[in-house]
């Protein structure tokens, strides 16, 4: 078990990140926060040793995409409904980024995961291809697929204007 310094260091550090990616998979803030604990409690409880802040940083990560499709695979969340709106978007973002938003949430979740790590959390594909464990060459075809799917969305958006 970890020192209450070393959790609370963690958290402040990783934070922002672990929600991100749990807005992305999950788009409820509540079920974002269910699984922001679940993920530093898994940190708490672990007893791996940490090579680097990057491995510590690729740990988090990795546990929280595991975690959001536990979450989504269960038995709780396929027999609920949620009551918040899919989509909040705060009210100080552009309507340019709100499409943005729109668009990227609105891809299938192997789409969001590439997209989030490489643009948000800047990692290149070989990085992203440890962390998720997949092949380098897959990385890059989702990238370019994602992307692709992207700029069909948002240029969809712009004839419907």
């Amino acid at each position: 078990m970890r020192s209450e310094q070393e959790v609370n260091r963690v958290i402040e550090q990783y934070a922002d990140t672990v929600r991100r990616i749990c807005m992305i998979h999950l788009k409820n803030y509540a079920d974002t926060e269910d699984i922001f604990q679940t993920v530093f409690l898994k940190y708490t409880l672990s007893s791996v040793l940490f090579e680097s802040e990057e491995h510590e940083k690729a740990w988090l990560i990795r546990v929280t995409i595991n975690t959001c499709k536990d979450f989504l695979k269960s038995f709780f969340h396929n027999h609920t409904t949620s009551l918040e709106e899919l989509i909040k978007q705060p009210a100080e973002l552009s309507q340019e980024h709100r499409d943005l938003l729109e668009a990227v949430l609105s891809l299938p979740v192997k789409y969001r995961e590439i997209i989030y790590l490489h643009y948000y959390e800047g990692y290149t594909a070989p990085q992203i291809s440890r962390i998720l464990g997949k092949n380098v060459n897959t990385i890059y075809t989702l990238l370019t697929r994602s992307r692709q799917k992207l700029r069909e969305k948002l240029e969809g958006d712009e004839y419907e204007r």
